[in-house]
């Protein structure tokens, strides 16, 4: 069997929207922002957006190439940009260990999150980062300053509606006088149920006043609140704690494989036939097992749009010492975890395939003398196939 690591992709997922889109358009109503994904999506790299020439900056070779969307959600538009984060982030983070953490939400919330979406993801972002400063500030656990680098995903693997947070957070702390870094233990750096318990109350108490000061409306076949409440407090909430591997550059790398990940890559996608879209997807109930998922195509776009996010929403965010409003501390911070500044360094991971750890040619590498690299000189309106 042809694996996405071996196989050329003959699929993505402009292909689905160019075939598919217009049968579910007729059935289905865009909101502005979902409208706007599906024309980039579909247009990305095609004659609709025209090109530019470009022209290595060595050998002098040229060629024609189809602009790009730009649009975050299209699978083809973020590497680039993947690169340009990890790179910048790496001369931020502090040195040391780090760890993994993902709050999630009960099922029961994905309705009312979904017609509310901007307010409860902020309030998602806002319950996490909250709960960790009170956990990481509790003199019985760390006792100390804590922060996160938080990215919001709202999908699973089956493109199934699933808000969650991911955060990276160091391995300790700064001391609240400032004047020395608080170490985590190896095996042990914030109870996850007290984090999970806490995180749980400060959403229910801030559902509550946004639905009272009607920010938030509540799903016509909810009970009413008190009843509803009483329900979220019988589910448990998750919370995930790993510790990530590597130092700061490690994780860098680690993360980025979240900031910029679109629900569904290209990779994933095998083939569209006969109405149906087939695509790879991980049981994680089966040891995260690979499988096979078939879609009627029009199940497989709805279930992709769903994951639109509103326009001017920030989907990664920091919070506390690796905030930017906390400038000052973060400089104690790697003063304290590297006084010597042996690292970490900003670093270039351009022709690095972030995802599998493997070298690949640079983006803007010249195909032809390998040596130079491929400039932009001018714009220009393609009206057929770059060669």
């Amino acid at each position: 069997m042809n694996t996405p690591e071996n196989r050329r992709q003959s699929v993505e997922l402009a292909d689905i929207f160019g075939r598919y889109g217009q049968d579910y358009l007729s059935s289905h109503r865009l909101c502005k922002d979902q409208r706007r994904s599906f024309q980039a999506i579909t247009n990305c790299r095609t004659q609709a957006l025209g090109g530019h020439i470009e022209r290595c900056d060595g050998c002098r070779y040229e060629r024609h190439a189809y602009n790009s969307c730009r649009n975050r959600h299209c699978p083809k538009c973020q590497y680039k940009r993947q690169q340009e984060w990890a790179e910048k982030l790496s001369a931020h983070l502090p040195a040391g260990g780090y760890y993994h953490l993902v709050f999630t939400v009960p099922s029961v919330l994905h309705k009312l999150f979904y017609i509310n979406q901007k307010v409860c993801y902020g309030l998602l972002f806002k319950s996490a980062a909250q709960a960790l400063k009170q956990v990481g500030d509790n003199p019985e656990f760390l006792g100390a300053r804590t922060g996160s680098v938080a990215v919001l995903h709202t999908w699973g693997q089956a493109l199934t509606y699933h808000p969650h947070v991911h955060m990276i957070v160091p391995a300790g702390g700064l001391s609240q006088d400032q004047t020395e870094w608080v170490r985590a233990g190896k095996k042990f750096f914030l109870p996850v149920r007290a984090l999970s318990k806490i995180y749980r109350a400060i959403f229910c108490k801030q559902l509550e006043q946004y639905i009272e000061q009607k920010q938030v409306n509540r799903p016509n076949d909810t009970d009413d609140f008190v009843s509803f409440k009483k329900k979220l407090y019988e589910k448990d909430w998750n919370v995930y704690l790993k510790r990530a591997r590597g130092g700061a550059n490690a994780v860098v790398q680690y993360l980025a494989r979240y900031t910029h990940r679109v629900a569904i890559s290209n990779s994933r996608l095998l083939s569209m036939e006969n109405g149906k879209v087939e695509f790879y997807w991980k049981d994680y109930r089966k040891n995260g097992g690979r499988q096979v998922m078939a879609l009627d195509a029009t199940e497989f776009i709805q279930r992709f749009l769903m994951h639109v996010l509103p326009n001017g929403f920030y989907k990664v965010r920091y919070y506390g010492i690796l905030s930017s409003v906390n400038g000052e501390k973060l400089a104690i911070v790697r003063y304290l975890t590297d006084p010597f500044g042996t690292g970490p360094t900003k670093i270039s991971i351009e022709g690095k395939d972030i995802k599998k750890g493997n070298k690949a040619a640079p983006l803007s590498l010249c195909p032809k003398c390998k040596k130079g690299r491929m400039v932009v000189i001018k714009p220009t309106l393609i009206k057929q196939s770059p060669p």
